[in-house]
């Protein structure tokens, strides 16, 4: 399966619906002049779904230990209208997981 469709499947399992790739846009994401991410997202077009037209969606791998591809989705809803603002609001969820776990 090549990426694209390995992204339309993850989409298709999570939001369940179809979708149709647009673009590739690529992020460079700094947080105080530090690179935080950086990679390419897709932009996805979802027509039947409820709550939005487009989705934004990259894959990675959690480590070399792990080569297994993981899909993230991100549903382009206010104020996430963008690839970049999708990469933002994915690393401030993972910030907010990871601080909650230290918490506990």
């Amino acid at each position: 399966m090549d990426y694209i469709a390995f992204l339309q499947d993850a989409i298709r399992k999570l939001h369940g619906c179809e979708s149709e790739h647009l673009e590739t846009v690529h992020v460079d994401e700094r947080f105080q002049g530090q690179q935080v991410w950086k990679g390419d997202v897709e932009v996805f077009h979802v027509p039947d779904h409820p709550n939005a037209d487009q989705l934004f969606a990259w894959g990675f791998r959690e480590s070399d230990d792990k080569p297994d591809l993981k899909a993230v989705t991100v549903l382009s809803v206010p104020p996430i209208t963008t690839p970049r603002k999708a990469v933002q609001a994915y690393i401030a969820s993972e910030y907010r997981k990871e601080q909650s776990n230290d918490a506990n």
